[in-house]
């Protein structure tokens, strides 16, 4: 299964996301939305699972939950837009987050952690990025895919 993580849109989509997301089967949005209309236009690509971030308070949270606990491709998922918030239960194999706007895969603690980085144009960082997640037998490889770039660069995790 490819899945899709996204983070920090904060009200934008940007226009090469559909390249980057072709062929995923569900997209994951660690919050900072920005607006319904993010919501709206990743829904039309693949199903979707999101929550608030501290941004989207000021839109009340766009009915969106702080943290959520979900399956996908038979790995459970833990999501929460600021890792300090992140409260993944014992199965949890995958925890995604964002708020930090740096991309990060790494391993703690059995679980995978993916930060995204942040796909909007909005904050200090320089890259757009977002992540895909392949779940393939029970095993996990995810990567950072730059918005643009014609190859994804070579951070990788795998199991």
């Amino acid at each position: 299964m490819l899945i899709g993580l996204i983070s920090d849109t904060h009200g934008y989509v940007d226009p090469r996301l559909a390249a980057a997301f072709d062929g995923v089967e569900a997209i994951v949005h660690a919050g900072d939305v920005g607006g319904a209309r993010v919501l709206d236009d990743l829904r039309a690509l693949a199903p979707l699972y999101a929550v608030y971030g501290n941004n989207d308070e000021k839109l009340d949270s766009l009915g969106l939950r702080l943290r959520e606990d979900f399956d996908l491709g038979g790995a459970r998922f833990h999501l929460v837009h600021q890792l300090p918030h992140a409260r993944p239960e014992a199965g949890a194999r995958i925890v995604v987050y964002g708020h930090s706007h740096r991309a990060l895969i790494e391993r703690r603690e059995g679980r995978l952690y993916v930060n995204p980085g942040a796909a909007g144009r909005m904050g200090f960082h320089r890259v757009q990025t977002v992540a895909l997640l392949t779940i393939d037998a029970g095993e996990l490889d995810a990567r950072i895919v730059e918005l643009g770039a014609r190859e994804a660069p070579a951070r990788r995790s795998s199991r």
